[in-house]
């Protein structure tokens, strides 16, 4: 297993009680995961702050983190796709990938929901783990730099996850807004009474369309 993809997707959950409770085993495992160690300092930040504060003070700060702000979005296709209905196709991809490992989601879960995707690469071989994440990478940079921009803790997670990838995150032009209860209705039956969620899938996963990234030089959005 992975275990530092696991650590990570645990963290970047809704804080609950049982996360305050398991901060010893976090902060062992910062210090005997190797991989970790190259963030170490910005993620003994982080468990800094869950361990300064309250239960409820955390779950505040979470939802208007994720929640309230949209550039702030776990959810990796929001940032690429939009209203783009190109978004359904790619997480039906992503579900069948999930599948094709043997990982299920819950009733409640999107594929492209980060800690999901995490939890599965520490599921998965190695090799293919670091081939996904370097393909979501560009992403994943894309959200952490909006977090560092608004001096969340939750930057260092994101930033650590980027850390682990062999691929070089390119800047991405950000898509139209796109509602998250829209996304999630998507899912469900369609006229037919066919769940989208079981038609056959793309080939591959592709986390972006080449037109999403911007031209060398120009940097990320605001």
């Amino acid at each position: 297993m992975n275990r530092e993809y696991q650590w990570l997707s645990a963290l970047m959950c809704y804080p609950e009680a049982e996360l305050l409770a398991a901060l010893p085993e976090f902060q062992a495992a910062l210090h005997d995961t190797p991989t970790l160690m190259v963030q170490q300092e910005d993620l003994q930040g982080f468990l800094d702050y869950l361990g300064r504060h309250d239960l409820i003070t955390l779950q505040e700060n979470y939802v208007a983190t994720f929640d309230r702000n949209r550039h702030h979005a776990l959810y990796i296709f929001e940032h690429v796709h939009g209203e783009d209905r190109d978004r359904g196709s790619a997480m039906v991809d992503l579900l069948e990938e999930y599948r094709a490992h043997g990982f299920e989601l819950g009733d409640d879960e999107l594929p492209d929901y980060l800690p999901v995707l995490l939890e599965f690469l520490a599921q998965i071989d190695t090799s293919h783990a670091q081939k996904l994440l370097g393909d979501a990478v560009h992403v994943i940079e894309h959200v952490r730099a909006k977090l560092a921009a608004s001096e969340s803790p939750y930057a260092a997670l994101l930033a650590a996850a980027v850390a682990l990838s062999p691929v070089a995150p390119q800047p991405l032009i950000e898509p139209p807004v796109r509602d998250m209860d829209e996304a999630m209705e998507t899912f469900g039956p369609d006229m037919a009474g066919i769940e989208p969620l079981l038609k056959p899938s793309i080939e591959t996963v592709k986390f972006y369309p080449k037109n999403n990234f911007q031209a060398a030089g120009k940097g990320a959005q605001a």
